[in-house]
């Protein structure tokens, strides 16, 4: 949990985070202008650019981090709507300050969400755009359910949707190839429950809803389901690739390369057949007329909706995989539980260093804390890398849930107030997500109530007896209500589940 964020706070942090580079202003620009011009040349009115990938990911290979590349706002939740006149990006509260900065000089207007993740830039499109006005996007970077979303506002007002067009593989000159990192096998041993026995779990839950077939983008379930790891989304343990099961068979579609011959054969002993990354589009398009298709609508793609035939009956529910890697078995608890005792030596250890290092005047940034504790969690068994990119925050950078350090946003630690440490650590044996504040010295009467606020909630939340089927947002409630009686709230969720050596954000 992030303490109350005053305006006063949100005003020092702009200004510690705002920078006049013009030039960097101008390529922003001068890239919006570009996609006018190639918008006007196939004549559309508007463009809709999801942050997101053809698996609906959180965190993007460098190819699909599109928002970033056109206006410089690097946040993981945002859409941006361009037309001739407008430019938007719509966010939420995890990323107003940052967007605004961010976004300073570029032409885009930050839009505020009030309700996280609601596509509320369709309403803002249906009343705003004229009749027989043409929207397009890339139908493989925004999923089935919010695209229909978007048609079902759009449509009744007359605007025509077009949602098969990649304006950047035109405009984006230098745009990154796919990564070809290797993927890797993990053995049952290490994951407490087989690949054959998965995918039969999985295929139970498809009878249950009479599927023939189903087909997983998400790339945490496709991890999870055939027991694989790689390297293709930063600090997320994941391969690019796509998985289509039927009765008898299981297919994965990926870039074969990136397994050896052992690896195929070793897939090919559990039913499973590698083909090529792109054939899942024809394959999909080949199902057999009157069969049956379980398909996750907020977990895959626009296009890949498109491309089931009109003879196939889609069922529409949560991917079975979801549910069934949610709940941890017991080799899973135990490698965490170890894992968790190796990160907290890790984090007393940095601990121990950031309080000697402080006591002897030594000049700390965030930045270089940040590489501080990567080599402490580097000294761990197991260790594969870092599960999110650290958020290091002194004083108001600690207000904001995301925050990325910069070169021009780095701070100098001084012996007075108070650093937030988010970061995490993937292991072979789990995943890990630590968040603490410490006092540096000199604390205020408003840091001391605002710390005491969120510790009391945390207790609140951690101490509560629930009954069994409670919600989240129920438990949440109970969490906010110390803030809540002084007037107080923060902007972001209370929390959330991990993966085991997988995503630090794993649903349900």
């Amino acid at each position: 949990m992030a303490s109350y964020r005053s305006q006063k706070h949100e005003y020092l942090l702009t200004c510690a985070l705002t920078t006049n580079n013009k030039k960097t202003t101008m390529k922003y620009k001068e890239k919006i202008a570009a996609l006018r011009e190639e918008m006007s040349r196939q004549q559309i009115d508007a463009y809709l650019i999801p942050s997101s990938d053809p698996h609906i990911s959180e965190y993007l290979p460098d190819r699909y981090k599109v928002i970033a590349w056109l206006s410089g706002f690097t946040g993981s939740a945002g859409t941006l709507l361009i037309t001739a006149d407008f430019a938007g990006l719509w966010t939420d509260s995890r990323y107003f300050v940052q967007a605004k900065e961010q976004l300073e000089g570029s032409g885009v207007t930050l839009m505020k969400l009030v309700v996280q993740n609601a596509p509320e830039y369709a309403s803002w499109m249906a009343s705003n755009m004229p009749e027989e006005s043409v929207l397009a996007f890339d139908g493989k970077l925004l999923s089935a359910q919010v695209a229909n979303i978007v048609i079902d506002t759009l449509s009744p007002v007359g605007i025509q949707v077009r949602g098969n067009i990649d304006l950047f593989e035109t405009i984006w000159v230098d745009r990154p190839a796919l990564p070809t990192e290797k993927a890797y096998l993990l053995k049952a041993e290490e994951t407490g429950q087989s690949v054959l026995s998965k995918i039969e779990a999985i295929r139970k839950k498809m009878k249950e809803s009479r599927a023939d077939f189903h087909v997983i983008s998400t790339l945490d379930d496709l991890a999870w389901t055939l027991n694989i790891r790689g390297s293709d989304v930063n600090c997320n343990p994941v391969v690019l690739g796509f998985i289509l099961i039927s009765e008898d068979q299981t297919h994965l579609f990926i870039d074969r390369n990136k397994l050896d011959q052992s690896e195929k054969k070793t897939l090919e002993s559990y039913g499973v057949l590698t083909e090529d990354y792109d054939q899942i589009w024809t394959s999909i398009a080949k199902l057999p007329g009157g069969s049956k298709l379980l398909i996750d609508p907020r977990r895959n793609c626009h296009s890949m909706n498109q491309q089931v035939p009109n003879s196939v009956l889609c069922i529409e529910k949560t991917n079975p995989s979801t549910d069934l890697k949610a709940i941890k078995n017991d080799l899973e608890i135990t490698l965490t539980r170890e894992t968790m005792v190796k990160d907290g030596v890790a984090l007393t250890r940095f601990f121990i260093w950031l309080e000697e290092e402080m006591a002897r005047g030594t000049n700390l940034s965030e930045l270089s804390i940040s590489h501080k504790l990567r080599d402490f969690r580097a000294e761990q068994s197991g260790f594969v890398g870092e599960s999110f990119d650290t958020i290091a925050g002194y004083r108001e950078h600690g207000a904001l849930p995301h925050y990325k350090i910069t070169e021009s946003s780095n701070s100098t630690l001084q012996a007075q107030g108070l650093f937030l440490i988010d970061s995490g650590g993937q292991y072979r044996g789990g995943t890990t997500d630590i968040t603490r504040v410490v006092s540096l010295g000199e604390i205020t009467a408003e840091e001391k109530k605002d710390y005491t606020l969120v510790l009391k909630g945390m207790i609140e939340g951690s101490t509560a007896v629930f009954p069994k089927n409670s919600r989240g947002y129920q438990i949440d409630a109970i969490t906010r209500k110390p803030l809540w009686d002084a007037y107080k709230n923060y902007g972001h969720g209370t929390g959330h589940g991990i993966g085991f050596f997988l995503n630090v954000h794993e649903g349900p």
